[in-house]
């Protein structure tokens, strides 16, 4: 029994290298301290933008795929996560 959890475990382990930010995860209030949060969970940030009263991270993932992190100004905390373009 042992053995075929270790084999799911490993068979499942590389999707952990794809990992996101995710809802709740607070990355900070401060630009740089924001864009290395967000690098470090593996997607980089290309652009900040400020949009009705929030912070939109713009970055791209290891697949290379486009993102929208929205950032709550006050707490640092992710509120939304979209896929862009």
């Amino acid at each position: 029994m042992k053995k075929i959890l270790l084999a799911s475990a490993l068979a499942f382990s590389p999707f952990a290298a794809f990992a996101m930010p995710v809802v709740g995860d607070v990355v900070g209030t401060n630009p740089d301290d924001a864009k290395a949060a967000i690098a470090a969970k593996g997607c980089t940030v290309s652009d900040f933008e400020a949009e009705d009263g929030k912070v939109e991270a713009i970055c791209k993932d290891e697949a290379g795929k486009t993102f929208e992190v929205v950032i709550d100004p006050q707490s640092g905390a992710v509120t939304e996560i979209k896929a862009g373009d």
